[in-house]
């Protein structure tokens, strides 16, 4: 299969391995340039199917270099999706489609968003560019007919017939080919159709918890507030933070499982605990919506081989799902047991009163992004991405799940099955002894992070809540100066810094005998298994993903603080 060339511009080179990231999936050959005056030589001396262009670059920047592309015959007509990360006008979106722009894309980059925009200019690429291969061909086909036909005037009848049906054959071919040509472009309109109306989904919900954010933010700026309404706002806060980082990490579950990146934890389980700790996370909303909620399990456990946080989120959303889908007092039932006629098998069913399904979606329920093709779900919150990541998951282990309904408002039912292990006995109860409290007073805690805010808000915490001695910084180069200054007992560090990331940080600190046994706990926003690799390598202890709750934070420092207590007492 032919590979296509895709131009990444970009000064930030920490940009550019995003975008390596984001767009590794589409198998094609990404070329970096680190400038516009370098984006142009690569233009010199490579056919690209696309430029992906920031629009704020030192030097010449991406409407320049666009200029400078389009006043090239050769490569003029490269497509280009500009970058940026700031608020354009009108004018300048208008400037930016006059040079021949074919997109825009925004910071912080939506994985999905970017991905398909560029597999789209790939697809129409590499069609143009089969479409002048079969140019081409049918060039080279009408000068053989010419050739053909000089012969033809000496040769008799039967050599013109053979001649005839050799010429249909060909143009059979051509209308097969132009045929199937057609059906490709169809489903590119359907794609992008799909990924519009996805894209308007997502900023329905991402905008429904950032206006409930803001609302308990002002009423927080009210002088003089009533203390009665202080805790109401800050659950409320809490409560859509935690709706937001749910949307998110749907969203890049959607993309491990897509790209096959997914790594399930295997353990040996008792699918009924499983299902128990579903029904605890899912009991404030069902209760919230007055459903009776039915739960039949069997009295004897049902072990299986399977990773336990997964398969919390295969029974969570399906519970979900029947609670936001069926109105208010409706039933909902969830059974479990083995499966009848194959013993090595255990059925889980969740069946709910609900709204139903049509017959035509029952299968169609299970792709992305179903919801945003059905008109009567427009009303309910969701990315429809839920039943498409039960689905993965359940496959993942081995099992399988389907839907089953007799209609609109006749509720609906989903059955799970996966194997059952045999011949399992319990394992071994472990016992968890208490850790001795700490006493962390003049413990040193260094804080490296560009975001002022968050920087200051764990340095509060940690000020109140340990007692630590705690420091900030705001650069890769600050934090290195203020650790040596400082001495810190243990480092918080961010991996997305302005001038050098916290990976480089933290391998020149490992380089200083003084830091190589300090414990480096990084918080990124950067979420996949590479930036983790990336960060144990450069001598990480541990790494979180933003945002991270302060209490898990504390908790984790407070077994490093303890050790380092006890080096700091046996070295004294």
């Amino acid at each position: 299969m032919d590979r296509a060339n895709i131009l990444l511009v970009d000064d930030k080179p920490e940009r550019l391995l995003t975008y390596e990231v984001i767009l590794e999936s589409l198998n094609q050959n990404l070329v970096r340039a680190g400038s516009g005056e370098e984006a142009f030589e690569k233009l010199l001396t490579m056919e690209f199917a696309a430029i992906l262009l920031d629009v704020s670059m030192p030097g010449m920047d991406g409407f320049e270099t666009a200029a400078l592309v389009r006043s090239q015959p050769s490569f003029g007509q490269t497509p280009i999706v500009f970058v940026t990360g700031v608020h354009i006008t009108d004018m300048d979106r208008l400037r930016g489609y006059e040079m021949g722009a074919a997109d825009y894309v925004y910071v912080p980059v939506v994985p999905e968003i970017l991905r398909g925009k560029v597999q789209v200019l790939v697809q129409l690429y590499l069609q143009r560019r089969e479409l002048a291969r079969l140019n081409e061909r049918l060039a080279a086909t009408n000068s053989e007919l010419a050739r053909a036909h000089a012969r033809l005037q000496a040769e008799n009848t039967r050599e013109l017939q053979k001649l005839n049906r050799t010429l249909e054959a060909a143009n059979s071919q051509l209308v097969s080919e132009v045929a199937e040509r057609k059906r490709a472009e169809a489903l590119l309109k359907e794609a992008a159709r799909r990924k519009d109306e996805f894209i308007s989904i997502l900023g329905h919900e991402l905008r429904n918890p950032l206006a409930a954010m803001q609302s308990g933010i002002e009423l927080l700026q009210i002088s003089p507030l009533p203390i009665a309404r202080v805790p109401w706002a800050r659950e409320l806060l809490q409560r859509q933070l935690k709706h937001l980082k749910r949307l998110i990490d749907d969203l890049l579950d959607v993309s491990r499982i897509t790209t096959g990146r997914v790594q399930l934890k295997r353990e040996t389980l008792n699918l009924k605990d499983v299902i128990e700790h579903s029904v605890d996370a899912t009991r404030p909303l069902i209760d919230e919506r007055k459903h009776s909620l039915t739960v039949e399990l069997p009295p004897d456990p049902l072990w299986i081989d399977g990773d336990a946080v997964r398969l919390t989120q295969v029974f969570g959303n399906l519970l979900t799902n029947a609670a936001k889908y069926t109105s208010a007092s409706g039933k909902i039932m969830l059974t479990a047991a083995p499966e009848a006629g194959s013993p090595a098998m255990v059925t889980v069913r969740v069946k709910d009163s609900g709204a139903g399904i049509p017959g035509n979606m029952l299968e169609r329920i299970f792709e992305l992004f179903a919801q945003a093709e059905s008109e009567d779900t427009r009303t309910q919150s969701g990315l429809g991405i839920g039943l498409a990541l039960v689905r993965a998951l359940a496959e993942l282990h081995g099992g399988s799940v389907h839907a089953v309904s007799d209609g609109l408002e006749k509720g609906s039912e989903f059955v799970v099955k996966l194997p059952l292990l045999e011949g399992i006995t319990a394992p071994h109860a472990q016992v968890e002894v208490a850790a001795a409290p700490v006493h962390t007073t003049s413990l040193r805690l260094l804080i490296v992070d560009d975001n002022v805010d968050l920087a200051k808000g764990l340095a509060t915490y940690f000020t109140e809540r340990s007692g630590l001695e705690v420091q900030v910084a705001y650069t890769g180069e600050g934090g290195i100066r203020l650790a040596r200054a400082f001495r810190p007992d243990a480092i918080l560090l961010d991996i997305g810094l302005p001038d050098i990331d916290g990976c480089e940080v933290a391998r020149r600190l490992r380089k200083d005998s003084e830091f190589s046994r300090v414990p480096l706990i990084a918080i990124s926003g950067f979420s996949t298994e590479s930036d983790k690799a990336r960060a144990k390598l450069a001598g990480f202890d541990r790494y979180f993903v933003k945002p991270v709750a302060f209490q898990r934070l504390h908790e984790v420092l407070t077994g490093h603080v303890a050790d380092a207590g006890r080096a700091r007492s046996t070295a004294g």
